[in-house]
């Protein structure tokens, strides 16, 4: 009996299906956590960096209120002192000369105060303008650094036909260049239906209608260069736009796209969840007979 197991369990076949789908389940469980936390990394940068734009936006907005709220103060007054000086002029022209004299003195002190009222409102005009150049500078500034944190995440903009074509051969993204005239009709280009609506080419600016799954949606003054964001929700990584040559009614550009969406990343791990186990063959009987052969098993 002991010689009879000891061949059965050498002619028994070594069964692999268990090692190789553990062996992918754990590269699929593990492609899945590095996705999930370069979505979370980024999503946390992208709202960080947004929040910052904001508070800086909130806090300079009520500084130009306060200085307007003073301007407005300040021109209130200068229109009372303007109209009190009218009606006392107007009324030593009528006067004897004593009082002509003492009009003369009053005026001479109502203008020293208008022009005192006139400073002060040049010196609020000026802080009114440097805080609305700090605004505007601040916002540039952020919007900058969010388009180039964009950019360091999901690849580099391409402004020339020869940069698009180092990007294709990095491998990681799809990329449809086109050239696209001003129409109302759209034309497909990769994941995305595109429509020209206006180029400016003095401003370097253009808008530009989109339909992406199915629903509209438009950019207005749209920047050369500037990359548009698509998130669709499929997509591991946003579709992207950009416009590098702006002509009049015609536009140049190219789409770049993830290779791969979602549900196309993970179809192993249905065949692998469904897979029916294999039972094994059971051993068979012993002979009645010790000294008959034992009977062979066929190789699976």
């Amino acid at each position: 009996m002991e010689e009879y197991r000891d061949r059965m369990e050498r002619e028994e076949p070594e069964n692999p299906s268990g090692t190789s789908t553990a062996r992918w389940l754990a590269i699929a469980a593990g492609t899945a956590i590095v996705a999930a936390c370069l979505a979370v990394g980024y999503g946390y940068h992208q709202q960080t960096l947004v929040g910052q734009l904001t508070g800086k936006q909130e806090q300079m907005t009520a500084t130009v209120g306060q200085l307007q709220g003073q301007i407005e103060s300040l021109t209130g007054k200068l229109n009372e002192v303007t109209i009190a000086q009218q009606a006392a002029a107007a009324a030593a022209a009528q006067a004897n000369t004593p009082a002509k004299q003492a009009a003369g003195k009053h005026s001479a002190v109502e203008s020293k105060r208008l022009k005192e009222l006139q400073a002060r409102m040049e010196d609020q005009q000026k802080q009114l303008k440097a805080t609305q150049d700090d605004v505007a500078k601040t916002r540039s500034d952020l919007e900058g650094n969010l388009s180039a944190t964009r950019d360091d995440l999901n690849g580099s903009i391409a402004r020339t036909h020869e940069e698009l074509v180092v990007l294709q051969k990095r491998g990681e993204r799809n990329y449809v260049e086109f050239n696209l005239p001003k129409s109302k009709q759209f034309q497909r280009y990769g994941p995305l239906m595109l429509s020209l609506r206006k180029a400016d080419t003095k401003h370097k600016s253009f808008d530009l209608a989109m339909i992406v799954d199915d629903n509209q949606l438009s950019k207005k003054k749209v920047n050369l260069y500037e990359p548009i964001w698509i998130h669709r929700t499929d997509d591991p990584q946003p579709v992207q736009v950009v416009i590098n040559k702006i002509d009049r009614d015609r536009v140049s550009g190219y789409v770049s796209a993830p290779k791969y969406r979602n549900s196309e990343l993970t179809p192993s791990l249905t065949p692998a969840s469904q897979k029916i186990p294999v039972e094994s063959p059971a051993p068979a009987s012993p002979p009645a007979n010790p000294d008959e052969p034992l009977p062979q098993q066929p190789l699976q």
